[in-house]
């Protein structure tokens, strides 16, 4: 028998996110963002359902050469750069895009021993808010000419940044991200890159040359105040369980770890095979929203490694077998992250290695 635990990756809702992108950003090249394991997702998986995109990015040269061994070729960006001198070999021979935030990276580009035309392809971060990865305004130019006298990268580099606030559309500071990066790279005559979900989705003054989706390629909303369906997007994870058993307990008794939730009245209480261990939130307070044949229903005391209980008050008809779902279709991933106090990237990267993919 087969633990009723499981999570259907829908690839039609990838391909409808991705032709979200174009639509939003039609004259932009795209650089789909897979890292983390396609967000938790699949990368291998997710690259083949995007196989339409530009290029895609992962964090580290790990990551893009398991899309090589499983036979994707379109351009990867290495969205931290290179940590070691000879990774600039392997990335120049696999077609990895390099991104160079420190003078670290470039002296290793400098020591390679690389020559052109056989040179590396590098995009080149300036800092204009994140204050994460890249260089600060007053040090970009010195960098750029570095690398532009620099042997082993090839001429065709890329400027970009980093977004840091494009979540909350009422905000100065990506208006502020804009005027710096363009006052910063002005003159280059370089393709450039600024956007991420959410300046592709609220910024169009962030598109340039190329842009790098992430979240919303999963049918999640980047923004603080909306949720993906509202976006236009479709979900594109499903996670899903049954009731494997339906207790009637009485008014007064205690549900779960911690006696921290009482029952106010003789009730039905379902338990769904679904947990911590599984990667949903242990920290979600009673009420998160969870879905009993598609009709809502509350989840009530703590959550266990392998169940979660809930309110059956208003499905008494609910039997063991019942289809649950946690989020996805139905129950936007946000909305239960919300409750938890926590975001959507956190749940879906979450998902542990025991719960079954199913492609959809």
């Amino acid at each position: 028998m087969t633990r009723a635990a499981w999570a259907e990756i829908s690839t039609t809702a990838l391909r409808h996110n991705l032709q979200r992108v174009r639509k939003a950003a039609p004259h932009s090249r795209i650089v789909s963002i897979i890292k983390a394991n396609g967000y938790g997702h699949g990368s291998v998986r997710v690259a083949r359902a995007l196989a339409d995109s530009d290029a895609f990015g992962v964090a580290s040269i790990d990551e893009a050469l398991e899309l090589r061994a499983a036979g994707i070729k379109p351009p990867v960006l290495l969205l931290e750069g290179i940590f070691e001198a000879n990774e600039v070999t392997i990335a120049q021979r696999e077609n990895f895009l390099i991104t160079v935030h420190h003078d670290a990276q470039i002296e290793m580009l400098e020591s390679s021993g690389l020559k052109r035309p056989n040179a590396a392809h590098v995009w080149v971060k300036l800092d204009t808010g994140m204050h994460r990865l890249g260089y600060p305004p007053g040090k970009f130019s010195s960098a750029v000419r570095r690398l532009q006298s620099c042997d082993a990268v090839a001429p065709d580099f890329v400027v970009s940044s980093h977004l840091a606030r494009a979540d909350d559309r009422g905000s100065d500071a990506t208006q502020n991200q804009i005027a710096l990066f363009e006052q910063t790279v002005s003159g280059l005559n370089r393709p450039r890159s600024l956007a991420n979900s959410a300046g592709v989705l609220a910024w169009p003054a962030t598109h340039f040359e190329w842009v790098r989706p992430g979240i919303m390629l999963y049918g999640i909303s980047p923004f603080v105040d909306s949720v993906g369906t509202d976006e236009g997007l479709q979900p594109v994870m499903t996670v899903k369980s049954k009731l494997i058993a339906v207790n009637h307990v009485s008014r007064g008794d205690s549900v779960g770890y911690g006696a921290t939730w009482q029952c106010p009245e003789d009730m039905p209480v379902g338990v769904v095979a679904f947990g911590y261990g599984d990667g949903y939130p242990r920290h979600a307070p009673s009420g998160t929203p969870v879905l009993v044949n598609g009709i809502r229903v509350p989840m009530i005391g703590r959550v266990s490694m392998d169940m979660i209980t809930v309110d059956l008050r208003t499905q008494p008809g609910a039997r063991v077998g019942d289809f649950v779902t946690l989020w996805g279709d139905g129950l936007p991933v946000e909305e239960v992250a919300r409750a938890a106090q926590t975001i959507g990237y956190e749940l879906v990267c979450n998902i542990k290695p025991r719960v079954r993919i199913v492609e959809t």
